[in-house]
């Protein structure tokens, strides 16, 4: 356990992180936050759902899994509990989306009040630094891992994995003299989370959308797209340093979006700059109508050594649950470019990043969605290890 596995003689399937929160955590939830709750009822509840969500995962054919992030309200949620320096401040569902919202603004209009701001039980706010970044998530973290290893233990599980955010998704900033040096105080602050997933002997999945979303949505030329790219990179290094490389997966996506996604950027702009992570495998949207083309890009990037891929072979994008043949052939077209043993069956993004009763993808058609991954994971096994 500890070190992203590689497909040696089967096609091995995994997901991003995120899932649907049973409604019994949601009231838990929303409960604490109204200053309602019993906290020992509510850590029993978490523990309760990240046990029944692995076991869940395991059972629709998730060789690699997660606590399903079930502790987590949300992204800023989790990141504002767990930093100092940061003060919460409204946001709109249309932050990072701008050219999105602007282009199809009655989509929009309907897809907030239905889907991200609809169900969820937090305000959608964002965090803006106002003073020193430094990590006091110490407990928090722990219980996760407590979690996790409790609701593990005994399972028949190829690998664990943890997610974790990258410094360049955790806030605005308004303290510091630059970004770089807002950035690197960041990621100082995450390598003690780091440090901690890693030492519990789980894989460490860094997540960062943020790195796809400025190419996409930043409206930046792309010369400064790819200076504050490097900056992105180079603090998530900061953040993994004296973590060996197969001890972490990253992933980047475009975010949860149903919408039209014509202003996604495509990856050959900045698949160059994921490769640069210090990472042992890269986790990333391929399943969806707007990337599934795109593992051509393989046939002109050349994956280096000891490294290993995680397409998205199922997406959030969608309510449709894929066709096995298909998935099987996703996989066949990834696997025949760089090696069988260096692919590994994913999906497009998280299903749940908020704490929701709402989420785009109905729980039960997710894990149909899982179920049509794993028989196509066999099919792939079929062909590439006949």
């Amino acid at each position: 356990m500890g070190a992203v596995k590689r497909s040696a003689d089967r096609m091995l399937t995994t997901h991003v992180g995120s899932l649907p929160r049973p409604k019994e955590l949601l009231d838990l939830m929303r409960n604490m936050l109204n200053g309602l709750g019993d906290e020992t009822e509510y850590a029993d509840g978490v523990l309760d759902a990240v046990t029944r969500s692995v076991r869940q995962q395991v059972d629709h054919g998730l060789d690699v899994v997660s606590d399903g992030e079930q502790g987590k309200i949300g992204f800023f949620r989790y990141i504002g509990d767990r930093l100092d320096g940061f003060e919460a401040r409204p946001r709109s569902g249309a932050a990072g989306f701008g050219p999105e919202v602007a282009d199809f603004p009655e989509y929009y209009e309907q897809y907030f009040k239905r889907a991200m701001l609809g169900g969820a039980i937090a305000p959608a706010n964002g965090l803006v630094c106002v003073g020193p970044v430094a990590y006091r998530g110490q407990a928090a973290i722990q219980s996760d891992i407590d979690n996790l290893k409790a609701a593990t233990r005994g399972s028949e599980v190829e690998d664990i994995f943890m997610p974790a955010v990258a410094p360049s998704g955790v806030g605005r900033n308004e303290y510091y003299e630059s970004d770089e040096e807002y950035l690197f105080a960041v990621a100082d602050a995450l390598a003690t989370e780091y440090r901690a997933i890693v030492d519990a002997g789980f894989v460490l999945q860094v997540d960062d959308p943020w790195l796809t979303e400025l190419f996409s949505y930043s409206g930046l030329p792309k010369d400064e797209c790819r200076q504050q790219g490097e900056i992105y990179v180079a603090a998530v290094n900061r953040a993994l340093q004296g973590i060996a490389p197969e001890r972490v997966r990253y992933h980047t996506c475009y975010g949860i979006n149903e919408g039209p996604r014509v202003h996604d950027a495509p990856l050959a702009d900045l698949v160059d700059l994921v490769l640069k992570v210090n990472a042992g495998a890269y986790s990333f949207e391929a399943a969806n109508p707007r990337h599934e083309h795109e593992y051509h890009v393989w046939e002109r990037v050349r994956l280096p050594p000891d490294k290993i891929l995680i397409p998205g072979v199922v997406t959030h994008g969608c309510n449709i649950v894929e066709h096995p043949e298909l998935i099987a052939e996703r996989l066949v077209r990834f696997a025949r470019i760089v090696g069988r043993e260096n692919v590994m069956a994913g999906a497009d993004c998280g299903f749940s990043s908020q704490a929701t009763y709402n989420p785009e993808v109905h729980p039960k058609i997710m894990w149909a969605k899982f179920d049509a991954m794993a028989e196509g994971a066999r099919l792939a096994t079929a062909v590439l290890w006949r």
